[in-house]
């Protein structure tokens, strides 16, 4: 699917317990360095806020088709994974995904390690 500068792939995994798996591409015909790692780093915050409310057990490649003048701001690249995700139905409820522009306040894991958990014993 695309929207934008954004194209998605995705396909089932069998994983268990069932998750989901991110890969972020830019070529070079996005720009350099700098612009292509601009782009990538635009897509994981707009995926880091739309993964808890992704259907777990998938397999999800976002590639950059565009420049840095196409897709500038973190809110574009959130209105272009949500037009996508909601045309793919990979939300489990689109009602409740955050609209583009909105705070990202998720994290990627929902473990909460407190401090002191990871003693060992020896």
């Amino acid at each position: 699917m695309a929207h934008g500068p954004l194209v998605v792939r995705f396909m089932r995994n069998s994983l268990d317990p069932a998750r989901n798996r991110y890969t972020v591409i830019a070529g070079k015909r996005c720009g350099k360095a700098v612009q292509r790692n601009r782009l990538k780093r635009l897509v994981r915050e707009a995926l880091r806020g739309y993964h808890p409310h992704l259907e777990p057990g998938h397999d999800i490649a976002v590639i950059c088709r565009g420049t840095v003048e196409e897709m500038p701001t973190l809110t574009e690249a959130q209105a272009a994974l949500k037009t996508i995700f909601t045309r793919a139905k990979l939300f489990r409820d689109p009602d409740t995904a955050p609209d583009p522009g909105s705070q990202v306040t998720t994290s990627w894991t929902d473990d909460v390690v407190e401090a002191g958990d990871n003693e060992t014993s020896t």
